[in-house]
Parts: C-alpha cells; sequence; structure tokens
C-alpha cells in the first residue's frame, strides 16, 4: 500500500511522496517587474493557455475551487495508493492459477508499488512538459488499460508487465502530479490540506478490499481485474477538474523565454555531439533529480536514507496481512474487513491530525512526531504474534491505523519543511526512486522468508525491526543535527543549512504564490494590514 505517499503516501503516504508544474519553473525564470495587474479573480483558476507550466505570481486560493481539487486528489489517491494492498485479497487465486510460490506471486504488488515511486522522475518531465492535469489523465488511462489487460494473462510474466509495470506507472502518473497541484492551490493551509488528501489512501483500503472481495466471489480474480480497470479509469474525471493555476498577467512586456542567452548558444553549438548530450542529461538530472541536495543537505540525506530503510518493511504487513489471517483458516470477508477497519480508523483520524499538526506549536517539531509515530507503528507489527484470532488482528490493525495516520499526514510536511520549495519537486524525485528499490524488494523478501519457515509470523517480526529501527535512526539523527545548529548559532556561525522553520522567500524568484486568505480571514487581514505571502 503506497501511502506514501504521502503516505504515498501509505502515504507513503507512502512515500509519498509530487512533481510540480509551478516549483519546477524556478529553474531559470527570471522575474519580471510589471505596473499594472489584472483582476485577482483571473488568477485563482482557469485553463492556462500553455499546457506548459506559466509564470508570474500566481494566487493561491487556500479554499475555493482548491477544494474541488482537494477531494480529486483524496480519489485519486484512493484508487492509486490504497490498491497494492488489496492485490492480496487474490493472493492465493494467483497462486494456484499460475504454480507460483510466495516469493514468485510477491513481485506483482512489489513491481507495482515500486514503479509507482521509480516513474517520479519521469512523471516530472510530463509535468513540466504537458502540466498536472493531463498526466493526472495519461496515468488513470495506464493503470485501467493494465489491469484490464491483467485479466488475460496466461502467465506470471506477463501479470509483472501488466499489472506491476504499466498499472504501476499509471498509478505514478496520477498520484503524483495530483499532490503537486495541490501544493499549488494550498499554502497556509498545506500541512491541512496535505493531511485530508492522505486520507484517501485510507479510503481506498476502506472500500476496495469489500469491492474486491464481492468481485472476487462473483467473478474471480481474472473478471474482477477487468472491472477494477475501469474502476481506475475515474482517475481521468478527477483530472479533468484540476485546472491550473493562471498568473496574474503583466500588461508589459512579455516574459523572457526559458532560451539560454546566444553566447551559451553558440558554445554548446561548438562542443561535439556527445558533450552536448552529457550536459543535457546532467542539466536534466540536476532539475529532475535532487543529487545537490543529497549531497550538501544534511537533513535531506538523513531523511532520505531513513525513509528508505523504512520502506522495506512499510508495506509488507499490508500485504501479507489477508493472506497471514486466511492461512489460519478466518473467512476471507472476514480477512478483508481487517484492511476495511484499517481504512475506517485512517479517515476518522487523520482530519482532527491535519488541524492539529498545522498549529504553530509543530513548526520544527514535525519530524519527532514523524519518528515517533513510526516507532509505535513498527513496533505494533509483533501484534500479530500474539494470535491469528480475529480480535488480535482488530486490535493490530487499529494500533497500525493510528500510527499510519500520523505518518501519512507528516510525510510530505516533513519534506517541505527541510527544504527550499523550489528543490521540492527534485528532491521528491529522487526520494521516490530510492523508495522505488526497498519496495520492490521487500514483498520477494517476504516471500522468500513465508517459503523456507512456512510461517507468516517471522514476516511481521522482521517488519517490526525494520520500521522501528528507522524510527530510532531518524530521530538521534535529527537530534544531533539540531544540537549541533544550536551550538553553532552560539558561537555566531552560520549554518550551512537552512532553518527549516524559516519560509524560503528567496528560493524561487521567478515562480511566487501568493496565499489569498479567505472569506473568515479577510476582516484580520484589513485590521492588522496583513497579506500573506509565501514564496515557492
Amino acid at each position: 500500500m503506497t501511502q506514501q505517499n504521502g503516505i504515498r503516501g501509505s502515504g507513503y503516504g507512502h512515500l509519498h511522496s509530487e512533481a510540480s508544474k509551478a516549483f519546477n519553473l524556478a529553474n531559470g525564470v527570471e522575474e519580471r517587474k510589471a505596473n499594472d495587474y489584472e483582476s485577482e479573480e483571473r488568477g485563482q483558476g482557469g485553463e492556462s493557455r500553455s499546457p506548459a507550466a506559466v509564470t508570474g505570481a500566481v494566487a493561491a486560493p487556500d479554499g475555493g475551487w482548491g477544494w474541488v481539487v482537494l477531494v480529486a486528489t483524496i480519489l485519486v489517491l484512493a484508487m492509486t495508493l490504497g490498491f497494492p494492498s488489496c492485490v492480496g485479497i487474490f493472493y492465493t487465486d494467483l497462486q494456484n492459477e499460475f504454480q507460483a510460490t510466495n516469493s514468485e506471486t510477491s513481485w506483482v504488488p512489489s513491481i507495482m508499488t515500486s514503479v509507482l515511486h521509480a516513474g517520479g522522475p519521469f512523471c516530472s518531465v510530463l509535468v513540466d512538459k504537458f502540466g498536472c492535469r493531463a498526466t493526472v489523465m495519461l496515468g488513470g488511462v495506464l493503470s485501467g488499460v493494465g489491469m484490464a489487460a491483467s485479466s488475460f494473462t496466461r502467465s506470471m510474466t506477463e501479470l509483472y508487465i501488466t499489472a506491476g509495470v504499466i498499472t504501476g506507472l499509471g498509478f505514478c502518473f496520477s498520484f503524483q502530479p495530483a499532490v503537486t497541484i495541490l501544493g499549488h492551490y494550498f499554502v497556509r493551509r498545506r500541512a491541512f490540506a496535505n493531511a485530508m488528501s492522505s486520507t484517501g489512501t485510507a479510503l481506498g483500503l476502506c472500500i476496495l478490499p469489500f469491492l474486491g472481495n464481492y468481485l472476487h466471489t462473483q467473478f474471480g480474480w481474472r473478471g474482477s481485474f477487468l472491472i477494477l480497470g475501469a474502476v481506475l479509469l475515474n482517475c481521468c474525471v478527477c483530472g479533468a477538474v484540476m485546472r491550473p493555476l493562471q498568473p496574474n498577467r503583466h500588461r508589459g512586456p512579455p516574459l523572457m523565454d526559458h532560451k539560454p542567452p546566444s553566447d551559451q548558444e553558440d558554445e554548446r553549438k561548438q562542443k561535439g555531439r556527445l558533450r552536448t548530450m552529457w550536459s543535457y542529461v546532467v542539466a536534466s538530472l540536476s532539475k529532475h533529480m535532487a543529487f545537490d541536495q543529497l549531497c550538501n543537505n544534511r537533513r535531506y540525506c538523513v531523511y532520505a536514507i531513513g525513509i528508505t530503510f523504512m520502506m522495506l518493511g512499510f508495506v509488507v504487513p499490508l500485504i501479507y496481512l489477508v493472506p497471514y489471517a486466511t492461512g489460519h483458516s478466518m473467512e476471507p470477508s472476514q480477512a478483508a474487513l481487517l484492511l476495511s477497519i484499517l481504512g475506517v480508523v485512517n479517515i476518522v483520524v487523520r482530519p482532527p491530525f491535519g488541524i492539529i499538526f498545522n498549529l504553530p506549536w509543530f513548526k520544527g517539531r514535525h519530524i519527532y512526531v514523524f519518528a515517533s509515530a513510526l516507532l509505535v507503528n513498527g513496533l505494533s507489527n509483533s501484534i500479530c504474534c500474539l494470535g491469528a484470532s480475529f480480535p488480535v488482528l482488530v486490535m493490530y490493525v487499529m494500533t497500525y491505523g493510528l500510527s499510519m495516520s500520523v505518518v501519512g499526514s507528516l510525510m510530505f510536511t516533513v519534506l517541505m519543511d527541510i527544504l527550499e520549495m523550489s528543490r521540492f519537486p527534485s528532491a521528491l524525485g529522487l526520494l521516490a526512486v530510492m523508495e522505488s528499490v526497498t519496495l520492490l524488494i521487500g514483498p520477494p523478501l517476504a516471500g522468500i522468508l513465508v517459503d523456507k519457515t512456512g510461517t507468516y509470523s517471522y514476516v511481521f517480526i522482521a517488519c517490526s525491526a525494520i520500521v522501528a529501527s528507522s524510527a530510532v535512526y531518524l530521530m538521534l539523527a535529527f537530534c544531533w543535527l539540531d544540537n549541533k545548529e544550536k551550538k553553532a548559532s552560539k558561537q555566531g556561525q552560520l549554518s550551512y543549512q537552512p532553518d527549516p522553520i524559516r519560509p524560503t522567500a528567496d528560493a524561487s524568484p521567478g515562480c511566487r504564490y501568493r496565499s489569498v486568505p479567505t472569506e473568515g480571514d479577510k476582516d484580520k487581514a484589513a485590521s492588522n494590514g496583513i497579506e500573506y505571502h509565501t514564496s515557492i
């Protein structure tokens, strides 16, 4: 389950993890002064004339049509990040159909989840070229066609390609731009919007197991995959409402193009073809892969390593929960109910968590709340070792769900805290690629462990140790970095690392977002003479 995401997003969230059309404009765009602007309403929504990202001062509504985009993002995350975990419902059928081992069968959700993250850089290129709306719709087509084609496969290899690669790539193209465009619409309420959008994964965990179990009993796994492919096509509908924000237009001379100066063009023409191709590759990697952040930003480096190791065991329990329950004589309907309970817990808990974590007290403390929740999440996997009865597993999914809600709500928020926003899309793309490696090998390694030992209990013990150790690592590493910065500040030294609490006002002079106060804020803003500005 890719919460990743945000969680995707598991929230991971999975990590998880979104390339931004407007954020990418920060590379190479020069800010021009303007004397007159058109009315503010033209900047709060509407179709841009060009599919590429627009330039200029963009008004972030923090409401209005943004609520529609938020609902669409929730639905996209429900259909993408929540889907890989539900493959466990068809686990036994796939084993019997293709005479496959646990390790071979586990490659299906593993490849799906891994490609979902590894496709981040490609998704960033598409967003930069065509915009978030078109990319989300393309992802809906790919995921729908991939699942529909999976119903006609005749071998595990074909299933790896259709359900794993094609569907996973479609999930990536839908998930990351959806979360990205949400960041365009919300500035002051971004923590709340991210937390609310992460409920989409919980919604998928709540609904898809029931839907998958019903389809499985009525149509078998092949018919279920065909119908689920049609369901995934609804990502196209969600993408259609994600209209890009249009900036206030300058009435003066037009903005400068992205073309480099003529002297640089002449210099490039003089180089050989191989040298030019290498320069292009390096420039693309610098734009869409934040290797500079990995080398120079210690907080990002620590966070990326911790999240990458965490993903080795974070999603595995969700994949093996249903097989573990049914393997101990539990009814398939009850086993599917466990995932639905997990989804309900996330739906109920994440909205109030989003409001709480948006309070000023949590500024600069998000990482410690995140690491604490991750520690609880890892230790909760050991509950499964107490037994496989329904009450014990209900207690497990409730504990897991509560901690997972915090992890999913804060995953993207923590990443935004430790980066300049102009570097967020590329940093997320690099983190997604790093996550994809552990997401790819995690479930197959768990399958090998099951094949060797003949029991699922060791899988949950291993996942508990991996996730808990990554939480301890993040907590200790960030404590060390904070103490080091405090000592440096006392000695009057400048820190190498941007203050995560300080707004990155100069991060991207060419792509400025202004947070527009909502109706409830206008009186306060008028009385205090405040205008909210956030440069991204």
